[in-house]
């Protein structure tokens, strides 16, 4: 398997295009299909949590206003990631945060994402959803603790990346999992998904 860098946001609200902000973020390096290194904090943006997140995630308004400022652990993060491939279950979302808190520090992140949730659809049709916590249940997963907090969260997706390889190895005879691929079966059609495969492992 590749080295990626799995990363999970909890946050205010749906998006900040509407003025939702982070509350926490953790960022797990998965690499040869281990968990060496973790980033996890939570972080004050000074923006207010909704009871309803609260009752959610466990996080209080209380909790992040003794959480460093949220520059700093973007700051932070952003040099633990790197340049590492980046992995998200619900990429969409966790990439519209990433991308608009690192503009608050003025910077960009030099690498694209790949959606562990897209990849699920097409190698896991018979699955009841493809939320993280049912995938979890579905594929016997490792327990990583509470769901929607993020280390958490981020670990349950390096699980579930690693069932993933195991699944393409057994099944189509994928040497392993690159994050090429991922982008690759991210797009694909679930009735397409053997043709998809071939052609990346043999493009002619």
């Amino acid at each position: 398997m590749d080295t990626l860098d799995i990363i999970d946001f909890e946050t205010t609200g749906l998006s900040p295009g509407e003025g939702a902000r982070a509350t926490e973020i953790a960022a797990v390096v998965l690499e040869n299909g281990r968990i060496v290194r973790q980033y996890q904090s939570l972080m004050n943006a000074g923006a207010r949590i909704p009871y309803f997140i609260t009752q959610l995630t466990g996080i209080s308004n209380d909790m992040v206003r003794r959480a460093p400022p949220a520059a700093r652990v973007m700051a932070e993060v952003a040099d633990f990631v790197g340049d590492l491939p980046l992995v998200a279950h619900n990429a969409s979302f966790d990439r519209k945060f990433w991308d608009a808190e690192l503009s608050l520090i003025q910077r960009s992140r030099p690498q694209e994402f790949a959606c562990s949730m897209l990849v699920a659809r097409r190698l896991y049709p018979t699955a009841p959803n493809h939320k993280l916590g049912t995938l979890a249940s579905f594929a016997h997963l490792p327990d990583t603790g509470k769901a929607h907090r993020a280390l958490a969260d981020a670990e349950m997706t390096a699980h579930l990346l690693c069932h993933m390889e195991e699944t393409l190895v057994q099944q189509f005879q994928v040497q392993h999992l690159s994050h090429a691929l991922l982008r690759v079966l991210q797009k694909a059609k679930a009735s397409d998904l053997r043709s998809a495969i071939k052609k990346f492992i043999r493009p002619s």
